[in-house]
């Protein structure tokens, strides 16, 4: 073997002994578990393929960021390479708890999604009509003590 075929030969070992394996993950958010067959582990990162994403946790990766409904969450560079997300790094940035052991992965509740008044115990504003049709705002009634009593019929 020559300088050259050996030089390229120790170049392709090396990029596939750096390259990470592939390897099955199951990922438990809300109330379901979601097995990845190709996923992922680098460190204490899990990446999984974009188009994986949905299933996880319902977010889609679109050019303006990660987006579930109505909100879209920025994503930096060092969170997509080609294909693959990282999910553990978007959990960090949203402020989301993740834990690992054997293969599963558990995530807590994205802040984010639970809305700003979950933190302020401050109750989103509605509007109700009262009992002479006029329609009535629980703003309206803000710095005083207000009892709201619900009903359904289901």
């Amino acid at each position: 073997m020559n300088r050259r075929q050996f030089v390229l030969t120790s170049a392709t070992a090396a990029a596939a002994l750096a390259a990470p394996a592939n390897s099955i993950a199951t990922v438990l958010y809300q109330d379901r578990a979601t097995k990845l067959d190709n996923a992922r582990v680098e460190g204490n990162d899990l990446w999984v393929r974009s188009a994986d994403l949905p299933r996880v946790n319902e977010f889609e990766v679109k050019p303006q960021g990660a987006c579930r409904a109505d909100i879209c969450i920025p994503l930096s560079k060092d969170l997509k390479k080609a294909e693959w997300f990282n999910l553990t790094g978007f959990a960090r940035k949203v402020g989301q708890a993740a834990v690992n052991d054997s293969g599963v992965w558990s995530f807590g509740e994205v802040p984010l999604l639970r809305g700003t008044y979950f933190n302020s115990r401050i109750a989103p504003d509605f509007a109700v009509p009262d009992r002479k049709g006029h329609v009535v705002h629980l703003s309206d009634f803000r710095g005083k003590k207000v009892l709201v009593v619900t009903w359904a019929s289901w």
